[in-house]
């Protein structure tokens, strides 16, 4: 920004009022959708602290938006350049050669034209743009041509990008539908697989709504009529499984949770911002992606955490008023809670972690 602000000169504060126009507002606001839009599903579809592929991506989505607004603004503000008012060659004979502005009073330079719309002689005049609310000429028509070059290159980026997300989120929809499954089925199933690879070997777990027909599956949820079959309430199941085969997984998840949960004492303040900026950049800029809350901490509290990440924990904390065992569920950063000592020799990997082992 410093960069920008030493490259446009105001002669003036009215030089502001070019932005009070339909051409800039339309322009500038078009730029800030499509580059918020592109950011927000480049995160969604190619997460920018895992990778750094996912780190050039954005990187090159703000450079993009920072190199537009860059020539943007010279184009506007900088203008074309206008001939002085009351100009004359040096050499009086030359102005024969010369029309006359009756307007700016003063002769047009070569390759000036007068502009109607800014009411001034400008040098080099190529044509009054309405998006820049300015003409483009002498000064800035490097900078025009250049925001016209970038602008579609980081609309085709941006294109990309949404076409990706796009794609990445109606596949992993239509593919769970498919299976007859929700999102949140599909994660109990995982955690399933997890809990008898890792603690329960040899148990088998079936999920019981896949009826083995893509054809079948999706027509529970798509039908002519656009009213889904079944109440809702009972569902038609696999061969060998009942109505309660998910509900039992997941009370032995909840079971196999509570067991596997370890303590931690919070050794420092929390104060439950979702980006919290006083424990550390890493902390900071990897926050968990999730609507899921936050919890805050005081030095002291216990939490029995049951997942994590690298730098962040999601568990629960034990109130002091905890008589019927009530708990506040959320995320904390790892780094303000530390093990309990009875709990320092568990080798027991919390989810979210086992891959990591």
């Amino acid at each position: 920004m410093g960069a920008l602000c030493s490259v446009i000169k105001f002669e003036n504060l009215q030089e502001l009022k070019r932005l009070c126009h339909w051409g800039p507002i339309i322009a500038l606001g078009v730029i800030a959708i499509c580059s918020t839009m592109a950011m927000i599903d480049a995160v969604l579809w190619y997460w920018p602290l895992d990778t750094t592929g996912g780190s050039v991506n954005f990187i090159m989505l703000i450079n993009w938006t920072v190199m537009i607004l860059y020539n943007y603004f010279n184009a506007m503000f900088i203008g074309p350049g206008y001939v002085p008012l009351g100009w004359k060659p040096e050499k009086s004979q030359d102005c024969m050669y010369l029309q006359y502005c009756k307007v700016c009073q003063s002769y047009k330079a070569p390759r000036s034209h007068h502009c109607r719309k800014c009411n001034r002689c400008v040098m080099k005049m190529d044509h009054h743009c309405p998006w820049i609310n300015n003409c483009c000429g002498y000064q800035n028509h490097a900078s025009f041509t250049l925001f016209l070059l970038l602008a579609p290159l980081g609309c085709i980026h941006a294109s990309f990008i949404f076409i990706m997300t796009m794609y990445t989120q109606l596949y992993n929809r239509m593919k769970v539908i498919l299976r007859n499954k929700t999102s949140i089925e599909s994660w109990i199933e995982d955690k399933a697989k997890d809990r008898i690879q890792y603690y329960q070997r040899g148990e088998i777990f079936v999920f019981p709504y896949d009826l083995g027909s893509k054809w079948k599956n999706f027509k529970q949820v798509f039908t002519w009529s656009g009213i889904p079959e079944g109440d809702g309430l009972d569902w038609p199941v696999k061969e060998g499984c009942h109505q309660y085969t998910l509900t039992i997984e997941q009370l032995k998840q909840k079971t196999d949770k509570r067991m596997r949960s370890v303590h931690y004492r919070a050794v420092e303040d929390y104060g439950g911002a979702c980006c919290p900026v006083t424990k550390g950049v890493k902390t900071f800029f990897t926050t968990p992606c999730t609507e899921e809350p936050r919890i805050a901490l005081r030095k002291g509290d216990l939490i029995f955490a049951t997942r994590g990440l690298k730098h962040w924990m999601y568990g629960d904390k034990v109130l002091d008023s905890d008589v019927d065992g009530m708990r506040v569920r959320g995320w904390f950063p790892r780094k303000c809670v530390e093990k309990c000592p009875h709990d320092s020799e568990m080798d027991q990997p919390l989810d979210g972690e086992k891959k990591n082992r």
